[in-house]
């Protein structure tokens, strides 16, 4: 019953962190043309590592070394995530762009865990994230204002999904050595450091105002700081897979934002695929609970990490 109540508790904190991962597109919307997507994805960063800093001032000091090979595995993962996502959303829309990112990161996972740890996913998992993926292409197809389908703007998404599926693998082995706080703090660190060098060479000089800010700053506080922090807690009680999949609800909150806040009108399309991404994020949910406690506590090897001394 212990397992089946952390298992709950992991499922309902990675919601929540996709739920505020929902109001990324809407915010991002309401930055000036003139701030380049690479400033936007660069500048969150580094407003979040000065929260998770800021957090990780009352933590007690740890002893040990660190475990710097998945640390920079994360960063490097989390940076490119970033930069590629912000500039595919940009290149493809909001709702094609997000879909595409947000729908290949499970199918990559669900891979990457297939050949890395030698353990393919349940087959009911494999079903619930096949249903949600499809019902969130529908939702993208469903939606109105035109999605642009070009093909760099489609790769960039499709890297932004490999490298959060890869971030969320080696951050589920973090976190169980080093503690959510801290976790996100190196990592996120180390991807600031690589994000505003590679900003100012994609995107230029910064160019920012005062409602440039504002929006960084909702982004860098809410969007990442909380949700990472959320995520990456959540992830300490089930499987990396499974933290992919169900950050399928980012889109799932991005598109009752555009019906209840923005007053879109939806085609009968996107709503099925709504549908079909909360039906398919229950069928994983249920696999979840159901796997042994093994799969969802232990963390994927990827990279070997020292335990806490």
């Amino acid at each position: 019953m212990t397992d089946a109540r952390h298992s709950a508790r992991g499922i309902a904190l990675v919601l929540m962190a996709a739920m505020l991962w929902g109001t990324t597109g809407t915010a991002q919307s309401l930055a000036p043309a003139t701030l380049s997507p690479y400033w936007v994805g660069a500048l969150r960063l580094v407003i979040a590592s000065g929260f998770f800093a800021l957090l990780a001032l009352g933590a007690p000091a740890r002893s040990g070394a660190w475990p710097w090979p998945p640390v920079l595995l994360a960063g490097v993962s989390i940076a490119v995530y970033n930069l590629s996502f912000f500039a595919g959303v940009r290149a493809s829309g909001v709702a094609l762009g997000t879909a595409i990112a947000i729908g290949s990161g499970p199918i990559w996972a669900g891979l990457l865990q297939t050949v890395v740890a030698r353990r393919l996913p349940a087959p009911l998992w494999w079903l619930g994230t096949l249903v949600s993926v499809a019902g969130g292409a529908a939702m993208a197809l469903g939606q109105g204002g035109g999605p642009r389908l070009q093909a760099g703007g489609v790769a960039l998404c499709l890297l932004a999904g490999l490298c959060y599926a890869v971030y969320t693998l080696a951050n589920k082995h973090l976190v169980l050595a080093l503690g959510p706080v801290r976790t996100n703090l190196v990592v996120f660190a180390g991807a600031s450091l690589l994000s505003v060098p590679m900003a100012w060479v994609l995107g230029g000089p910064l160019q920012a105002g005062a409602q440039s800010w504002a929006v960084v700053a909702f982004l860098g506080l809410v969007s990442t700081g909380i949700s990472y922090l959320l995520f990456s807690s959540g992830l300490r009680h089930i499987s990396g897979a499974t933290g992919v999949t169900l950050a399928l609800g980012e889109p799932v909150t991005a598109f009752m934002l555009a019906v209840w806040v923005v007053g879109e009108r939806q085609q009968l399309l996107a709503w099925l695929g709504l549908a079909g991404v909360i039906a398919g994020l229950l069928v994983v949910i249920l696999a979840e609970m159901r796997a042994p406690t093994s799969e969802r506590v232990q963390s994927l090897r990827v990279v070997p990490v020292a335990p806490p001394r």
